[in-house]
């Protein structure tokens, strides 16, 4: 059950966030409306892990928040391992279809609460654990969703493509 029509993405673990971010906000997509999925090895995923509010480096404690806030803009954003973040009452209801697993952070069922077919939501959760990000926008309106692809595939995404609400998955193409 998809929360909305969606564009997805691909990335590798060295692209820039916040230039993908900052582009989906100039072409009108609000953060509230885009989920991350990062990897455990990614390095944002190190940064949160080693966030401790007992660290005496005032500097790095100031750097950890900021980031923490910026991540807590996000509609949801989810760490496999380590951690997540959920500001939009629509993710939280999609993402808790995970909610009695051992692994709720991150696992294929977390992305079929998104949308994904079981088979998609299994090869992803293998290249999430592994290579990269997930960026996932949500789009109320149906014809904005392909306005979403184009821009996430702008913006270098490796894979793009559309969940439909029916969870039928189209215009799949690699960038």
């Amino acid at each position: 059950m998809a929360l909305n029509p969606a564009a997805y993405g691909m990335y590798s673990q060295n692209v820039p966030l916040n230039d993908v971010v900052h582009t989906l906000n100039q072409a009108g997509f609000e953060n509230e409306d885009i989920c991350m999925m990062l990897s455990p090895t990614h390095p944002i995923a190190q940064l949160i892990r080693d966030a401790s509010l007992f660290n005496s480096e005032r500097e790095a404690n100031a750097s950890t928040a900021g980031l923490i806030g910026w991540l807590s803009e996000f509609g949801a954003v989810m760490i496999p391992t380590v951690g997540f973040f959920i500001r939009s009452q629509a993710f939280f209801h999609a993402l808790m279809v995970a909610r009695d697993t051992a692994a709720f952070c991150g696992n294929s069922s977390t992305l079929v609460g998104l949308g994904f077919s079981d088979d998609e939501a299994d090869r992803f959760e293998g290249e999430l654990r592994h290579l990269g990000v997930l960026v996932y926008v949500s789009c109320s309106e149906s014809a904005r969703i392909s306005w979403a692809c184009e821009v996430l595939r702008h913006t270098g995404a490796r894979e793009a493509s559309t969940l439909r609400e029916t969870n039928s998955l189209s215009t799949t193409a690699a960038a």
